[in-house]
């Protein structure tokens, strides 16, 4: 076991009415590492062994723990792992993008039990909160009442500002206006009964890679999701950074030269709507990258150029961002098929080679593991972590 992350977390303490912490780190310990004995867990947490023993007793009477298969070991009594079961809790995620809706609702251990999905040329307000309703009421009735009781919220990762980027020639500008007069948090509750938490949507994306992904590899990273506009986040010693006002990691927003010359962001190009465009322009419905997967790979004649522009622009994204954080790696993933996640991050990498890093540690350049549903994912995990873990 690394001890450098297990020493992420805070340390355990013993003393009476910390409880809520010290089940919250044996909690974290199990998560983020997998099902170890209570020996194990009482070293790395820093708490006796009967403090410990006592916990996980309480937790696997309330159904958050599980024993695993006995593990015998060359002498003494054999050690029984201690899991997290899956049942234990269960939380709903809605993405709300530019271009689709999703709904999820994952277990204790992330995996992702059901799903729903609604594509749009544009969101709108009421059509968006007709699919969470339906949606959220048909996952639910399918449930055991088990496990319908051990809902512990609705996670919302929604895209900053989602009313400032309407597309030329969308549906009529009043409209769309209307999601700046929405109180996500408030109307939400209110339409599900369940509490609501929100989050930016290329964040939540981060917390699902860090959480469920490759992001329990590196301690420090930048982090890239690509979908209809591009955002990002940052890990910083272990942990997802959300920034004073939850908006750090825009890194959509980065500066950039644009075909002529002039001053443009990173989101006006290096992202699908990029990709939206060249369809158009040749009579092609660009819906098919949202609702076919496989399209990608028939649309390679306009994929390809596509995938040679936004890796450059990845590149010196990658390069500016590690000039002000030494990030050990960047992370790319996005809402589309692994095999153009494999072919991005391989062309970042050798366009990476060709820049100017003086003054720079070059950083590992990796693909995400998540893929699209990181979004949905990643806000699901936000109401278990408020309640289960550190």
């Amino acid at each position: 076991m690394d001890d450098g992350l297990i020493r992420s977390i805070s340390l355990g303490l013993s003393q009476r009415g910390v409880r809520d912490h010290n089940e919250r780190l044996l909690l974290s310990l199990i998560q983020r590492h997998g099902a170890m004995p209570a020996s194990d867990l009482a070293r790395y947490a820093g708490l006796s062994p009967p403090t410990v023993s006592t916990i996980l007793k309480r937790l696997e009477a309330e159904g958050l723990v599980a024993r695993g298969d006995p593990v015998r070991g060359k002498v003494g009594k054999p050690s029984v792992p201690m899991g997290l079961s899956p049942d234990g809790a269960f939380s709903f995620g809605l993405k709300i993008g530019r271009r689709s809706a999703e709904l999820a609702l994952i277990d204790l251990c992330g995996v992702m039990r059901h799903e729903r999905h609604l594509t749009y040329p544009e969101p709108v307000a009421a059509e968006v909160f007709d699919f969470v309703e339906k949606g959220i009421f048909e996952i639910s009735e399918s449930l055991p009442e088990a496990q319908r009781q051990r809902i512990c919220g609705l996670g919302v990762a929604a895209a900053f500002e989602i009313w400032n980027w309407p597309e030329q020639g969308s549906i009529a500008r009043t409209e769309f206006l209307t999601w700046r007069s929405v109180d996500l948090r408030q109307d939400l509750q209110s339409l599900t009964g369940l509490p609501v938490s929100l989050i930016n949507d290329a964040t939540a994306a981060c917390q699902a890679e860090h959480t469920y992904g490759r992001g329990k590899e590196f301690r420090d990273y930048a982090y890239f999701f690509i979908g209809a506009y591009i955002g990002g986040g940052v890990v910083l010693d272990h942990a997802v950074y959300e920034g004073r006002q939850g908006n750090a990691g825009a890194l959509g927003s980065l500066r950039t030269i644009g075909p002529n010359g002039e001053s443009m962001q990173l989101v006006e190009m290096a992202s699908i709507r990029q990709l939206e465009k060249r369809l158009r322009e040749v009579d092609l419905d660009p819906r098919v990258l949202w609702t076919d997967p496989d399209s990608w790979t028939a649309l390679s004649r306009y994929v390809d150029p596509w995938l040679g522009q936004t890796a450059q622009e990845l590149a010196k994204a990658a390069l500016s961002t590690c000039s002000v954080i030494d990030f050990e790696a960047i992370l790319i993933d996005g809402a589309f098929p692994s095999d153009i996640r494999e072919d991005l991050v391989v062309r970042v990498r050798r366009y990476v080679t060709t820049q100017d890093m003086r003054g720079l540690i070059p950083p590992r350049i990796e693909a995400g593991c998540i893929g699209r549903k990181a979004r949905a994912i990643g806000a699901a995990t936000r109401p278990i972590n408020t309640q289960f873990f550190l």
